[in-house]
C-alpha cells in the first residue's frame, strides 16, 4: 500500500513554478556515477502493508527480548519493573499530546509536573536545584563539563576511569570543537575504588576545571567521594558526580551530600523502561550559587495577580529564549514525557518504597553475586557495590555472553566490548541484578555460564 498524496499533475504543476521540467532536472548537479540508475541492490521492491508487517515481524522474532528469559544487562540501562499505573497516566490525552514544552506559555499542568520532577531529582541527588531534565546521562555529562568550565575559567577536565565508556566517548567528541583538555584513564580490573580516588587527587591541579567521577563506577564500585570533593574545593576546581542506577541512591549517600558540586546522570531505571536504548531522561543539579549557568531550563513557582499558587519558566538560558552568545547551551530540555514517567514512578514509590527497593535490589545483587562465585573459574571482583558488579573470567567474555545467550541466557555486558583494547578487560563481565531477577533465573545463568566455560 502506498501513501503518496500527490497527483502526477501536482507534481508537474510544482516542477513549472520552479522551473523545471521533470524530476531529474533537479538533480542534474549529482554526478552520473553518484545515481542508482535502477532499483537498491538487497532492498525488494514496494509491498502491501500485510506483507511488510509479516516480514518485519518475522526479523523482529529473531531477537531476544528482555522480557524473554533471564536478563543481567545493565551498564548504564537497567530493567526494573515499571507499575502499569505509570503509562497509564502518562498516555492521558493531556499529557501525551505536550511532548516537549518550548515556550514559557505552556500549560500549568505541564509546569506543575517539571517543578515536581525537579523536586524530586534535587532530593534524590541532595543538590539545592535541578533543572527540568536533559536528553540522557551523557550529553547531561557533557554540558556539567562546559559548566564547569564557564564558572573556573579554566578548560581542563579530569575523568575517572569508572566513568561509563560511551559517557566518555561524547565528551571527547564534544571537547573536538570546543578546546576542552579531557584527562581519561581505563578502569583496572585489579585496581580497588580507594587507589581510583587516589589518583584523582593527583591529577588535580591549577588548570583543572572539574573531576568527573561516577558513583557506583562502571565495574560497580561504590566509592566515597568525600574526600575527593575536599581535593578539588582546595584547588579551586568543582566535583561533578554522574549518577547512571537513579535506584541506588535509596541505598547510597547522595553526591550533593558528599560535596558534589555538579550531579548529573540517567533516569530511565524510573519510570521509563529500557526502550531498545532510548529515548531516555538526563538528569543534572547543581549547587545554587551555580544556577545561572546552568543549561537547559527551569520550572519555579510563583503567585499570580490574585494570589493564587502558579508556575512558570523561571529560568531559560539556552539559546532559543536568549540572545545566542549569552545562551549557556543549545542542548533542549528531553521530551516531557519521560520526565513525567519518571516523577510518576517516583511519586508512586514515595520515600520509603525507594528504600525498600534499593534494598531489594542489593540484597539480590549479593546474593546472585555469592552464588557465581562458586562457578568453577568465575571470580567476583573485590569491592562495594549496589546491584551490578563484575565477574572476571577465565576466557574473553564476548564469546561467553554470545554462547549464553544462544541458550536463552542474557547474561550480562562483556567488557571486551565496552573496552577492545583488551589489558585484561576482554576477561570481565558486568552483571546486573534487579528487582525483576529471580532465584532461577540466577540458576540459569549459572547453568549457562558453566556451559560456556567448559
Amino acid at each position: 500500500m502506498r501513501y503518496l498524496p500527490l497527483q502526477p499533475e501536482d507534481r508537474q504543476a510544482m516542477l513549472g513554478v520552479i522551473g523545471a521540467n521533470t524530476i531529474d532536472d533537479l538533480f542534474v548537479d549529482v554526478p552520473g556515477a553518484a545515481r542508482l540508475s535502477g532499483t537498491v541492490p538487497g532492498l525488494p521492491m514496494h509491498a502491501t502493508e500485510l506483507q511488510v508487517e509479516r516480514q518485519l515481524g518475522a526479523l523482529a522474532r529473531m531477537n531476544q527480548a528482555a522480557g524473554d528469559g533471564p536478563f543481567f544487562l545493565g551498564a548504564g540501562s537497567y530493567k526494573h519493573h515499571v507499575p502499569a499505573s505509570v503509562d497509564h497516566i502518562i498516555q492521558r490525552g493531556e499529557f501525551l499530546t505536550s511532548y516537549t514544552p518550548y515556550q514559557p506559555e505552556i500549560a500549568q499542568g505541564t509546569l506543575q509536573a517539571l517543578f515536581e520532577f525537579q523536586t524530586q531529582v534535587a532530593r534524590l541527588y541532595g543538590c539545592e536545584v535541578a533543572n527540568a531534565s536533559m536528553y540522557d546521562g551523557s550529553t547531561a555529562c557533557w554540558e556539567a563539563i562546559v559548566m564547569a568550565r564557564r564558572i573556573t575559567r579554566r578548560a581542563k577536565a579530569v575523568l575517572s576511569a569508572g566513568l561509563h565508556p560511551h559517557y566518555v566517548s561524547v565528551c571527547e567528541t564534544m571537547a573536538k570543537f570546543t578546546g576542552d583538555v579531557l584527562e581519561t584513564a581505563l578502569p583496572k580490573l585489579d585496581g580497588t575504588a580507594g587507589q581510583e580516588m587516589a589518583r584523582l587527587i593527583a591529577a588535580i591541579d591549577s588548570e583543572t576545571s572539574c573531576v568527573v567521577v561516577q558513583n557506583p563506577g562502571i565495574l560497580g564500585r561504590v566509592a566515597d567521594l568525600s574526600e575527593l570533593a575536599e581535593a578539588c574545593h582546595a584547588k579551586g576546581a568543582l566535583l561533578i558526580a554522574v549518577v547512571t542506577e537513579p535506584v541506588s541512591l535509596g541505598l547510597i549517600k547522595s553526591p550533593g551530600e558528599m560535596g558534589a558540586d555538579i550531579v548529573v546522570g540517567e533516569g530511565q531505571s524510573l519510570g521509563v523502561g529500557l526502550q531498545f536504548g532510548g529515548p531516555y531522561v538526563g538528569l543534572f543539579a547543581c549547587a545554587e550559587k551555580h544556577v545561572r549557568q546552568m543549561p537547559g531550563r527551569l520550572a519555579g513557582e510563583t503567585v499570580d495577580a490574585d494570589g493564587q499558587r502558579g508556575f512558570v519558566l523561571t529560568l531559560s538560558t539556552r539559546e532559543q529564549h536568549i540572545r545566542r552568545e549569552k545562551a549557556t547551551s543549545n542542548i533542549c530540555t528531553n521530551s516531557g514525557l519521560c520526565a513525567l514517567a519518571f516523577t510518576v514512578h517516583m511519586t508512586l514509590l514515595g520515600e520509603k518504597g525507594l528504600r525498600d527497593l534499593a534494598a531489594l535490589n542489593h540484597a539480590l545483587a549479593v546474593q546472585a553475586a555469592d552464588r557465581l562465585a562458586q562457578v568453577p573459574g568465575v571470580k567476583v571482583m573485590d569491592g562495594a557495590f549496589f546491584n551490578e558488579f563484575t565477574l572476571t573470567l577465565p576466557k574473553p567474555s564476548r564469546q561467553v555472553v554470545r554462547d549464553m545467550a544462544q541458550n536463552g541466557v542474557l547474561g550480562g555486558v562483556s567488557l571486551g566490548r565496552l573496552y577492545p583494547d583488551g589489558d585484561g578487560r576482554e576477561n570481565g563481565l558486568l552483571v546486573a541484578v534487579t528487582e525483576t531477577t529471580t532465584s532461577e533465573d540466577v540458576e540459569a545463568l549459572c547453568g549457562a555460564l558453566e556451559e560456556a566455560l567448559a
